[in-house]
């Protein structure tokens, strides 16, 4: 089956991402990539444009795919698709920030994986991409905490250039609104990469007038949140993410309790 082709190609399983908006953009990539790789003229950076096959395929595919849960492959697509529409929010793409992200791919998921995500990103980025249906068609299959991680991917993906220009930072802030992430949790994850005086304060959702008691209870409830075995169901390479995550809510803690001397 379609599915299962793509998604071995994928490095993992496929479900609802082959219905609804995503669907489509899936559709017009997979058809004019696997065309060309079963012709042989497909190499590495050359994108043929038939979106014939697949896309007919992805298009009568119920919305809801191979069931609601989550599969890694439905969450490596759902993060190329942000992704896209993060690079695209400046206006323009270049190469070198396809270089940039195709390092963090190569951080986060290792170089073989990596190599396949790129080749979908690019062709991704010739597409209109409609962000409030993408978004919403994520925010109804996927889980809370793949949400949170999937916002964490993005702020990463937007500081590979080593620069955080305020146009990504407002689409970011767009996706988290319609992927149903709370303000507090928006703010608190932006905090882990854009960096001011009240940081730690930010990433455990706090103010800086928090009682001793208050800094402690935040902790606990981030430290919950955040923990990586939420999102085990998405593999290693999202757990090891999140692993870091976890730790900025450590490190955030740990900065608290030095400035106020608390053990």
């Amino acid at each position: 089956m379609a599915n299962s082709k793509y998604g071995k190609w994928i490095g993992g399983g496929l479900g609802w991402v082959l219905g609804g908006p995503i669907g489509g953009i899936l559709g017009f990539v997979f058809g004019s990539m696997f065309d060309g790789m079963q012709s042989g003229e497909f190499e590495y950076g050359q994108i043929h444009g038939d979106s014939s096959g697949a896309g007919r395929r992805a298009q009568g595919h119920p919305y809801g795919g191979a069931g609601t849960k989550t599969q890694p492959g439905d969450f490596a697509v759902s993060l190329v698709v942000l992704a896209a529409a993060v690079m695209k929010a400046d206006g323009k793409v270049v190469r070198a920030e396809l270089d940039y992200v195709k390092s963090f791919f190569d951080h986060q998921f290792g170089e073989e994986k990596a190599k396949q995500l790129v080749l979908i990103l690019r062709d991704i980025l010739k597409k209109d991409i409609r962000v409030m249906d993408v978004s919403l068609q994520i925010k109804q299959y996927m889980d809370y905490s793949s949400r949170l991680q999937l916002v964490h991917f993005l702020f990463g993906i937007a500081q590979a250039d080593e620069q955080t220009h305020q146009e990504e930072i407002n689409t970011i802030e767009l996706i988290s609104g319609y992927l149903g992430l709370s303000t507090k949790d928006f703010q608190s994850i932006k905090a882990m990469f854009v960096k001011d005086q009240q940081q730690p304060y930010k990433i455990l959702e706090l103010s800086p007038e928090a009682t001793d008691k208050e800094v402690k209870d935040a902790y606990r409830k981030m430290a919950l949140k955040y923990h990586p075995d939420r999102v085990t169901h998405l593999g290693e390479d999202v757990k090891k993410s999140a692993e870091n995550k976890f730790k900025k809510v450590v490190d955030a803690y740990n900065a608290i309790k030095k400035e106020r001397g608390l053990k």
